[in-house]
């Protein structure tokens, strides 16, 4: 599974942060990125949960 988020929609509300810091973290101008090219199986629930909170939809997840 990867996944990304779309830096242009990233309001940096950070909901994606707290559910998933192994996946995702902040970029110095606050905002949120992901942090690993190959997110773990173990990781997929959480990656799915962060997107489908993201108040801005701006996680997209391929693949899982």
């Amino acid at each position: 599974m990867k996944a990304s988020v779309d830096s242009d929609r990233c309001a940096g509300h950070g909901d994606c942060v707290s559910i998933c810091p192994a996946v995702f973290g902040w970029t110095a101008d606050g905002f949120a990125e992901v942090i690993l090219d190959e997110i773990p199986a173990q990781y997929h629930d959480l990656v799915g949960k962060a997107a489908q909170d993201c108040p801005e939809h701006a996680i997209e997840v391929d693949g899982g």
